[in-house]
């Protein structure tokens, strides 16, 4: 059969699209096969509690997204996508009543916190230049990479040691804990450094409307390039897609091997049966007729806030789930888009997104555990804002239940 596509890329999330967008540049014919009915993958936006009220799928909270240079190429504003930034990057409250929060300005911070960011801070165009592409050659900065190595090549625990104010800690610890690893282990250091130097470098933002609008927004760009995007389409087999001169796959090595079957190497089928998948998250999403009632005001000037308390109870917490074993106070993520972004929710409503670590393959119900880091920092005892007696939304699958609130 004749190639009718330079390339064909399955999967649509943000890495799939990004590739179609740059095949597309260089003057590639390009199709794109999603398989759900929208495309996006994680970067999606949906009903999934109550009409109208607006939840991102997967992902919520952006920094890579504006931080991208790749994505800073594009004319993602053209179509229609607009960052919003929180007056704080991010809150941690804690059990006195207060919170420690992280500034957009560096200066805004403790003496210790400076000292650790200043040097990545300043220069951050030339780090970004290393760090977000694909580390296959020598770094073109190598003495920033190196001293940034320095830093970032150690466990949380090592950085934000001992003689570090314990707010200091805390902060830190959830910053590392986004990377699943126990906070005494390499390199959780790094993702603590990177997402905390992006906080001061180009914030933390949402997009307006939702995590769709990046992805809308790449499809769009990627439409006016002459790429063509098929969707509702499940890629079983090879033998499903047209002719092509490549094939691309944004997709798990799971769905790869399921995919490709006999006809890939032998020595790369076993290298992708060996990877290790790590832990895995528990989402809840909640429709509310009110924000929540935090008793640290700080909380609700802030994009992302974290729930987990001391460095201790966070590393605890994750190291209890490379354990295998479902933490008591796991450490929570939680977004209220609607505070700063009306079109989420009908007026006068609001949404809120939640999610903490779990074991590998669990498949027990963590929402009690959620609630109770929430309701565990808020002046009143419970929430109470649960507008709505019976349908309730769990992970995305509809439940009949009393209102606990």
């Amino acid at each position: 059969m004749a190639e009718k596509y330079d390339a064909v890329v399955v999967g649509s999330g943000p890495n799939g699209l990004a590739a179609g967008i740059r095949l597309a540049e260089a003057g590639c014919s390009v199709l794109l096969i999603e398989g759900s009915k929208t495309i996006g993958g994680g970067a999606r936006t949906a009903e999934l509690t109550l009409p109208g009220f607006l939840h991102d799928i997967c992902s919520a909270i952006h920094p890579l997204g504006i931080g991208s240079p790749f994505f800073r190429t594009l004319p993602l504003a053209k179509y229609g996508l607009q960052w919003i930034q929180p007056e704080l990057p991010l809150a941690h409250p804690l059990d006195d009543g207060t919170a420690v929060v992280l500034q957009r300005a560096l200066d805004g911070n403790s003496p210790h916190w400076q000292k650790l960011f200043e040097p990545f801070v300043q220069n951050w165009e030339l780090l970004a230049d290393d760090l977000l592409r694909p580390m296959l050659g020598v770094p073109k900065h190598l003495m920033l990479m190196a001293h940034f190595g320095m830093s970032a090549l150690r466990s949380a625990a090592s950085v934000a040691s001992g003689w570090w104010p314990e707010r200091d800690r805390a902060l830190f610890g959830g910053l590392a804990a986004h990377s699943f690893l126990p906070l005494d282990k390499t390199p959780s250091a790094a993702f603590g450094i990177v997402l905390g130097l992006m906080a001061h470098a180009v914030g933390w933002p949402m997009p307006r409307g939702g995590s769709q609008q990046i992805s809308n927004a790449l499809a769009a760009h990627f439409k006016t390039l002459g790429g063509e995007i098929q969707t509702g389409v499940w890629i079983k087999t090879l033998d499903q897609l047209p002719p092509a001169r490549a094939h691309l796959f944004d997709v798990t090595p799971r769905q790869l091997i399921e995919i490709t079957g006999a006809k890939m190497p032998s020595s790369y089928k076993h290298k992708l049966t060996r990877y290790r998948y790590g832990p895995g998250v528990f989402k809840v999403d909640y429709a509310l007729n009110a924000p929540i009632p935090w008793q640290a005001p700080d909380c609700a000037r802030a994009g992302t806030v974290h729930l987990g308390g001391t460095f201790y109870e966070i590393a605890r917490a994750e190291r209890e789930v490379w354990e295998s074993k479902l933490p008591e106070r796991p450490f929570v993520l939680l977004a209220q888009p609607t505070l700063f972004d009306s079109t989420r929710a009908p007026v006068g409503n609001h949404i809120a997104w939640a999610y903490c670590h779990v074991p590998n393959g669990s498949t027990a119900d963590a929402s009690s555990l959620i609630d109770a880091q929430i309701e565990r920092f808020p002046w009143v005892p419970r929430l109470h804002s649960c507008a709505f007696d019976e349908k309730l939304c769990r992970n995305g699958a509809w439940q009949s239940q009393p209102c606990r609130r």
